[in-house]
């Protein structure tokens, strides 16, 4: 399995218009192969910063790169504009192999 992130830091106040913005997006994450499950995350909030996270899962690293690259990308993406200085910055990427996995089942 293959868990990609980008970090986002937005700035005060901007957080309900970001938060919209990934509410009403169509992801066509279901389009596409190898792929588990999303999450949006929100972190420490503090007088300079929100933190945001959006989380997704994969199958493996090949079928994450297959997604940057296609269609469903580019169509997602196209509607992820949010207001003028929402973003401090640009969103910072991270990959990471799942190496271990243990659940908990009840």
């Amino acid at each position: 399995m293959y868990i990609a992130m980008n970090r986002f830091m937005i700035a005060p106040g901007k957080e309900p218009g970001f938060e919209e913005v990934w509410k009403t997006r169509d992801s066509y994450l279901e389009e596409v192969p190898g792929f588990v499950e999303f999450k949006l995350l929100k972190g420490p909030v503090s007088e300079e910063a929100a933190l945001y996270v959006s989380h997704t899962i994969w199958e493996n690293k090949a079928d994450f790169e297959a997604w940057t690259c296609s269609e469903a990308f580019r169509k997602a993406h196209k509607q992820a504009k949010a207001p003028d200085g929402t973003y401090l910055g640009h969103p910072q990427f991270e990959g990471f192999e799942v190496l271990l996995e243990k659940n908990i089942t009840k």
